[in-house]
């Protein structure tokens, strides 16, 4: 049971944002201090991943657990379960089919889970990401 009515509950939702999130922030932060140039939010490739590096040949998408379905940390509200499910595994279905589409254009793609970003696992997470990029770039040449 929901402890909004559903006018509330609609209007918060609305507010959650879709770009410049925390986790975003995080990660866009720890990059651009170890030297990191990148875009963001670049409309014109599919899914508009959250940053690109172009140098390197790499996208990154940073997926919050609940809107993307992580299998880890995803959960279904008990409210409205039919409408979250489908909603769920139509961003799940439309995140693969992005992450092909780059794939096929070349671009190489990774993902970082909001809960990755947790003051516990951060640092691994960030240092995985960078040892990801360098890994990759090493590879083309």
């Amino acid at each position: 049971m929901d402890i909004w009515d559903k006018k509330k509950r609609s209007d918060v939702m609305a507010k959650i944002r879709s770009k410049d999130t925390k986790p975003e922030w995080i990660v866009r932060r720890y990059l651009y201090s170890r030297g990191y140039r990148y875009r963001k939010n670049v409309k014109g490739l599919p899914g508009t991943p959250d940053i690109v590096l172009r140098k390197y040949g790499i996208v990154i998408f940073i997926h919050g657990c609940f809107w993307h379905g992580h299998e880890v940390d995803g959960h279904i509200p008990h409210s409205n379960v039919d409408f979250w499910r489908k909603k769920i595994e139509r961003n799940k279905q439309r995140d693969e089919h992005n992450k092909e589409a780059l794939k096929k254009m070349g671009w190489k793609v990774m993902t970082v889970w909001e809960c990755q970003l947790k003051s516990a696992v951060r640092e691994k997470t960030l240092l995985e990401v960078e040892y990801w990029i360098n890994h990759s770039y090493l590879e083309r040449f």
